[in-house]
């Protein structure tokens, strides 16, 4: 008798320590991502799930259902997934996906701390996983501190400043070839400083207004229209120039319209480099001003290169402008129709 109930409690003890340490259906993924947000998928049972939201038991339901009910609940499943960052707590976005993921995501907060985890809605061990590292978590324990690599913390506003600076000045020196001869055809109008700071003043204007406005999704032109466009305005300019030495009024209005053109594909670039939320404004107008630095650059060199020297001499239109003028509306005419066949 006494060895019977020393085995049946030696089976009682292995079974409650099996039900403590109980390995459930959830698992967690976690992704700090390069543009300074996060992305936490949860995956677990529908009806667990909604059994401890809604305080009874649920049987098995359709998915689109249990997707519907889950969402119409993301403030109790935000309230459910601690987030941290150092002591800051996220709040974020809740997303019920298909196939029973809640996912929460967010920004990453400035000067944030290590990452934590904690899931109160879980009863059993399940896992973690951040990259390449594995984490088992009980029921709604903490998880480990992890500090964040510095390329997904958010970028200080000094920071973001100087980088969007330098990005705009490259894309037009030496990135933005077809731009930089778009400013040359105006530069060789005339050596003359009014025409030329009229001319800058509106296209500067105009890529401003439509770079603004299609960064922030008001405006949008298909690249297929877009960038052919661009190409046929350094024909329009250069043309120009082998008829004209001087301003005409319509010339401005032209190089304006050509600039909402140019400001569309300076937007299409800053799109793919991405701009950071918590300092998006910042982002945006220090791009367009390092992009208006290029330009000044290119008209800056070209003065001093040739213009100061040579432009009171005779020859000067006749064997420069007129020449260069030609060579930039061929090679303009050139991506005009390479871009329409692309």
């Amino acid at each position: 008798m006494t060895l019977r109930w020393a085995l049946a409690i030696f089976a009682l003890t292995l079974a409650t320590g099996a039900f403590a340490h109980e390995i459930g259906t959830t698992q967690v993924t976690a992704e700090f991502r390069r543009d300074h947000t996060y992305v936490i998928d949860v995956t677990t049972g529908s009806s667990s799930l909604l059994s401890k939201l809604e305080h009874r038991r649920i049987g098995p339901i359709p998915e689109n259902v249990a997707v519907a009910r889950l969402q119409a609940h993301a403030h109790d499943l935000a309230d459910a997934a601690e987030i941290r960052f150092g002591s800051v707590r996220v709040s974020p976005k809740v997303e019920v996906l298909p196939t029973t993921v809640v996912r929460f995501s967010g920004e990453i907060p400035e000067h944030a701390g290590p990452f934590t985890w904690q899931w109160h809605f879980s009863y059993a061990t399940y896992s973690l996983v951040i990259g390449p590292q594995q984490e088992w978590l009980n029921a709604d324990a903490v998880s480990s501190p992890l500090p964040l690599s510095a390329e997904v913390l958010p970028l200080t506003r000094v920071e973001v400043i100087r980088q969007y600076l330098i990005l705009g000045f490259t894309h037009i020196v030496p990135g933005g070839l077809d731009h930089i001869l778009f400013v040359l055809g105006i530069f060789l109008l005339t050596t003359r400083l009014k025409p030329i700071l009229a001319q800058v003043t509106a296209f500067t204007i105009a890529h401003s207004i439509t770079l603004g406005l299609t960064i922030y999704g008001l405006v949008s032109v298909s690249p297929m229209i877009v960038e052919p466009m661009i190409a046929l305005s350094i024909v329009y300019v250069a043309v120009e120039n082998l008829f004209t030495s001087e301003l005409k009024p319509w010339r401005v209005a032209v190089v304006f319209a050509f600039g909402l053109l140019h400001g569309m594909g300076f937007a299409g670039v800053l799109k793919e480099l991405g701009l950071p939320r918590s300092q998006f404004l910042t982002a945006l107008v220090t791009f367009n001003v390092g992009v208006e630095a290029g330009q000044l650059t290119v008209i800056a060199v070209a003065f001093a290169a040739i213009a100061y020297w040579h432009r009171a001499k005779s020859w000067y239109r006749p064997r420069f402008v007129v020449p260069a003028s030609a060579a930039i509306a061929a090679t303009g005419f050139f991506w005009t129709v390479q871009r329409l066949l692309n």
